[in-house]
């Protein structure tokens, strides 16, 4: 997870800064539990929107802030998507919508899964589920692991969930945490049948993944509309990726990777993955180049994959891949920041994706990935990518027009510190604040 520490904090964390601001984001709040007030009608450019081009690519000018909330940018037109009909063309006026709060109370809350009409699963970092029903807080834990989680580190801790396809039938959900020795683990936990909470001792680890340093965990997990797991992990962190884990084909850092909980103990790899036979890379690995993927999505409707990447100090990025596109796409990182060069110069004919949406710092400094918007209340945002910033909690939609082509445009000033979103079984979005506990929901004024 990447949340990066604001230069404009308290003097008494430069000495955090000299190492956190390159490379670590605050997932803690800062002990002065706050964040610059925004000022209404203050001037901010839309996320930029390059094109998915292979390497090397000319430079590209970029947006500079334009009068009160920004107008879309669009990019050059992409190749054509098939148009989903019900899809907006257009943003709403935001000023027509607002985020509620839900509920609140929580202790750094990191991640949401909706579980049932009414229902919501909330992480809390140092390591307790917590169950929301119809907006009431649950006095006990869902589930209560604090005794193996380890949260010391601010990117440490419980980050990640996901609701088994057959959650319903079969109780399993799947969690990624930081272990008391700073190690990645992925596992499986089952609800007991009352419904109101689930067996610590359930536990069934899939995976452990050794981290070298305590920064970029990862940490996000979502099921695919193929039904396999795929897990986001950070570039094992420092700054600038100086173990090159990236690019490495050999390692499990700084990858999406898939595997298939179904069809095997502890899992299966699919045999689509790109390197499932393992000859040039690590049978998990679906997709590689990634920083920090602090939150990605499938759209619901479509099966799209949206992957939000932290980036090192000057540029926050949005990735995206079509339904049924095969794996093995390489978004860069480290020899690019966004769609900017980074460090080096990539081997001949090694294509890497750029983003389809970006910002530059100090615009925000910590990207939280969102979902694509299919809830039935708000039909004015349907087929809106909505994602964030942690820093200053600012809100953008990106869209895709029916000739290919993305814009995006900054819709909400929240004032939180966005930890993540998340989304209900109905579609209805989320979003949690760290920094005061609280869950909100997107609804009209």
């Amino acid at each position: 997870m990447q949340w990066k520490i604001m230069r404009w904090f308290p003097v008494w964390l430069a000495g955090v800064m000299l190492f956190v601001a390159a490379c670590s984001p605050q997932l803690k709040p800062p002990a002065d539990g706050g964040v610059p007030a925004s000022t209404s009608g203050t001037a901010y450019p839309a996320a930029s929107v390059p094109g998915s081009t292979a390497y090397p690519v000319a430079s590209e000018a970029f947006p500079t802030a334009t009068q009160g909330l920004p107008t879309a940018t669009q990019s050059p037109t992409a190749s054509p998507l098939a148009p989903v009909s019900e899809n907006v063309t257009a943003f709403p006026d935001p000023r027509a919508f607002t985020w509620q709060t839900v509920a609140s109370g929580l202790e750094r809350p990191t991640d949401l899964a909706g579980a049932g009409e009414g229902r919501l699963l909330v992480l809390e970092q140092p390591g307790r589920v917590r169950l929301i029903v119809n907006g009431g807080l649950q006095a006990a834990p869902f589930l209560d692991i604090t005794d193996r989680v380890g949260s010391q580190g601010n990117e440490q801790g419980l980050l990640g969930i996901a609701l088994h396809p057959q959650f319903a039938e079969n109780g399993f959900f799947y969690l990624d945490y930081t272990n008391r020795a700073g190690a990645t683990v992925i596992s499986r936990f089952q609800t007991l049948a009352d419904g109101t909470r689930a067996d610590p001792a359930s536990e069934k680890i899939l995976l452990t993944i050794d981290q070298p340093y305590a920064n970029h965990n990862g940490g996000s997990l979502a099921f695919g509309p193929d039904g396999m797991l795929y897990i986001g992990t950070g570039d094992g962190g420092s700054a600038g990726d100086p173990q090159g884990n990236g690019q490495k084909l050999t390692t499990l850092l700084g990858k999406l990777l898939r595997i298939d909980v179904n069809g095997g103990d502890p899992y299966a790899i699919p045999a689509d993955n790109p390197f499932a036979d393992g000859q040039q890379g690590r049978k998990e690995i679906w997709a590689y180049g990634l920083r920090n993927p602090w939150r990605f999505s499938f759209d619901r409707l479509t099966g799209d994959l949206w992957i939000a990447d932290v980036g090192q100090n000057a540029w926050e990025e949005i990735n995206f891949q079509s339904a049924g596109a095969p794996g093995g796409v390489n978004y860069g990182w480290n020899f690019r920041e966004g769609a900017h060069p980074y460090r080096g110069e990539p081997p001949a004919g090694l294509s890497l994706t750029d983003p389809v949406a970006e910002y530059p710092h100090p615009e925000g400094c910590s990207v939280t990935g969102g979902f694509v918007y299919r809830g039935e209340k708000l039909p004015e945002f349907f087929g809106i990518y909505l994602y964030g910033d942690y820093c200053n909690g600012r809100v953008w939609g990106l869209l895709r027009q029916p000739d290919g082509s993305w814009q995006s445009q900054l819709l909400f000033e929240t004032g939180t510190y966005l930890s993540s979103f998340g989304e209900d079984v109905s579609g209805e979005l989320y979003l949690l604040d760290q920094r005061s506990g609280s869950v909100l929901t997107l609804t009209r004024k």
